[in-house]
């Protein structure tokens, strides 16, 4: 079975939705409108363990690969983000290339990486996989997102790209913005940042976040995550209006 990291890698373009927890309905109406892939929020959001696991669990029922936001490069928690069975981690704050590699270290096992190993989780199929079936499976399927959310991050995105195990990036806007003391995306000078690590991905996938249908067809080649909250927040202000 092709796994997320392979089509990204293989060019193709794919849709996905950001969510926060608990959103288990909005997880399976952004699996039946078929998208290809969802974003768990547990940075900005609540970041229970127990219910990612039972997101997890309806993601798989509906054969929708999901990638967790986390709230910090923690490795204990991305191991178990990754035990519970998320196909990668979306890691914010990532500036340099040292921690791009500390970060790729976290999530992969060696020789690329230190995570701990085990197959008796939810992503050894609780022990049934063996060592040789759970390797070759993380190897093919983990995906690692470094967030650039500075103006460093930015100026080092091309080597932060070139790390052995980064599958790509994505810029957080309004990190980013506040960072530069801007007001928000739409400001120019935020907007040659964003160019800026465009021309650095050198036509390599990128995420990109959006806001609308609109916004996704004008992202850059790679993968379009649409704002599914920032989007009811629009609704919400629109009907307090």
């Amino acid at each position: 079975m092709t796994t997320l990291k392979q089509r990204v890698l293989a060019g193709e373009r794919l849709h996905g939705g950001l969510l926060r927890l608990p959103s288990e309905n909005l997880l399976e109406m952004a699996a039946v409108a078929g998208l290809d892939y969802a974003v768990i929020d547990c940075e900005h959001g609540p970041a229970d363990l127990l219910s990612l696991q039972q997101h997890l669990q309806i993601a798989d029922a509906h054969g929708l690969p999901v990638l967790v936001r986390v709230g910090e490069h923690e490795p204990a928690l991305v191991l178990r983000v990754l035990d519970l069975g998320a196909q990668g981690v979306i890691v914010p704050h990532v500036d340099t290339p040292e921690q791009a590699r500390e970060v790729v270290a976290s999530a992969h096992y060696p020789p690329l990486g230190e995570r701990g190993f085990a197959t008796y989780s939810r992503a050894g199929r609780f022990g049934t996989n063996s060592i040789a079936e759970h390797l070759a499976q993380a190897e093919r399927g983990t995906m690692v997102v470094p967030m650039l959310e500075t103006p460093q991050a930015c100026d080092n995105a091309s080597e932060i790209l070139a790390v052995e195990g980064v599958d790509t990036v994505l810029v957080g806007p309004a990190d980013l913005s506040v960072a530069m003391g801007r007001s928000g995306p739409s400001d120019p000078d935020v907007a040659a940042r964003l160019a800026q690590v465009v021309e650095a991905a050198g036509g390599a996938p990128l995420m990109t976040i959006v806001g609308s249908t609109e916004q996704g067809a004008q992202a850059p080649p790679g993968m379009v995550l649409y704002n599914l909250t920032h989007i009811l927040m629009q609704l919400l202000r629109s009907l307090k209006s």
